[in-house]
């Protein structure tokens, strides 16, 4: 490494000097920069022999820009899309979101959103070389300043640093510098604690649904399954023999399957006896019922959509249980609406309330950790030994 002197003549006659610092690194890699004064020359040169003793440097990072780092992580994204790498089309759609709408915005997409247009986003211009965690941090905290929630502000870090770390994967960059940067909220947008339904709601919902619609509804309000499980259900996942469901695929709303989310969400569910008796009726009915066709498949035995199952056959049981109500005159009001995910409450509300262990309820739900569990159904699980270790403190204190 080398600091030099350069000068020449301009075609107006004047004289340009600068400093010249000459890099070359390990692998033969060579660059040089110019500076205004030997003092910045010499700083450069400083730091980057330090950078190369500690095996950070990279001559890239001030080729790259941050645009270029994600453009290079989507086309990787999209090749593992491709390949059924445990990436599906979802999961591509929503990080290309946090890239153009907020990583490196693209104008178009910003055009009738007020909302996102008025942020100031994240400047995808940026050299890697000039990435710093506290660039990071900065945007961090202009996302929640410009209103953007702590869970999708979680999710936008965890693109970016995905993007750097495909960066450190190329050798463009040394460091993760966006791995670690956190985000805390307010008290009151952690984890909310869940109210499942009610177990009058649910009756009275499947009381009004058709004889097919009810299979699905009892299904997924006993198992407490995600919809995208449900619907990627096959005949060869039910051993009705051993009354018992194994969860192992999940389809997307872009009609990608693939495997569960978490190694958590593979497992394994005890049935009922009574839903096993609905399931094989269901399957004396369909017309599919080989080992690899699915369970609950749409008109053409493919993949149910599940926003037009929603719309079209879960939403309006709610105003048939009001008509019910109506003209059965009764004085209790109708059960409030819940959306569809709240049957999984359902499911997990009645195994905590036949005292299953949590770390069973983990398991059945599919949760990646017992936390998990804890911080949405903790309050759920009842426990006399809590009032008990208070009588006895207090008869050790009063009696």
């Amino acid at each position: 490494m080398s600091v030099r002197k350069r000068s020449w003549k301009n075609a107006d006659g004047t004289e340009t000097t600068v400093w010249v610092a000459d890099v070359a690194d390990a692998t033969g890699h060579r660059e040089r920069r110019q500076f205004d004064s030997r003092k910045e020359a010499d700083a450069f040169r400083i730091a980057t022999e330090g950078q190369m003793l500690a095996g950070t440097f990279r001559g890239d990072a001030a080729k790259f820009t941050v645009k270029d780092a994600a453009v290079a992580f989507l086309d990787y994204c999209e090749g593992r899309r491709q390949r059924r790498e445990r990436m599906t089309t979802k999961n591509y759609k929503v990080m290309e979101g946090h890239v153009y709408n907020y990583i490196c915005p693209d104008p178009k997409r910003h055009e009738g959103k007020k909302r996102v247009a008025r942020l100031k986003l994240f400047d995808g211009g940026i050299k890697m070389s000039n990435l710093r965690t506290r660039v990071v941090t900065d945007f961090r905290d202009r996302l929640r300043e410009a209103g953007v929630t702590v869970v999708t502000t979680r999710k936008i870090l965890s693109t970016l640093q995905q993007i750097v770390g495909n960066a450190v994967s190329l050798d463009w960059v040394a460091i993760n510098v966006a791995k670690g940067v956190k985000v805390i909220g307010r008290r009151e947008e952690g984890a909310r604690k869940v109210v499942p339904p009610s177990k009058e709601a649910i009756r009275a919902l499947l009381a009004v649904a058709d004889q097919d619609f009810r299979v699905k509804l009892a299904f997924a309000s006993a198992t407490g399954i995600r919809a995208g499980e449900l619907h990627a259900l096959r005949w060869h996942h039910l051993d009705l023999a051993k009354a018992e469901v194994t969860i192992e695929t999940r389809v997307d709303s872009y009609g990608d399957e693939d495997v569960t989310k978490t190694a958590a969400g593979m497992r394994t569910i005890p049935l009922s006896q009574q839903l096993v008796l609905m399931l094989k009726e269901w399957k004396l009915r369909t017309k599919r019922k080989k080992a690899e066709d699915l369970v609950f498949p749409n008109k053409r035995g493919w993949y149910t959509s599940h926003d037009n199952m929603v719309k079209r056959k879960f939403l309006p049981l709610f105003d048939l249980v009001e008509e019910k109500y109506k003209k059965e005159g009764l004085n209790a009001p109708p059960p409030e609406r819940f959306n569809w995910h709240a049957l999984r409450h359902f499911a997990v509300s009645c195994w905590i309330e036949a005292d299953l262990k949590p770390k069973t309820v983990q398991t059945f739900a599919g949760h990646s950790s017992l936390q998990v569990t804890m911080d949405r159904y903790g309050h759920l699980f009842k426990s006399d030994d809590h009032k008990r270790a208070m009588d006895a403190i207090a008869d050790n204190m009063f009696g």
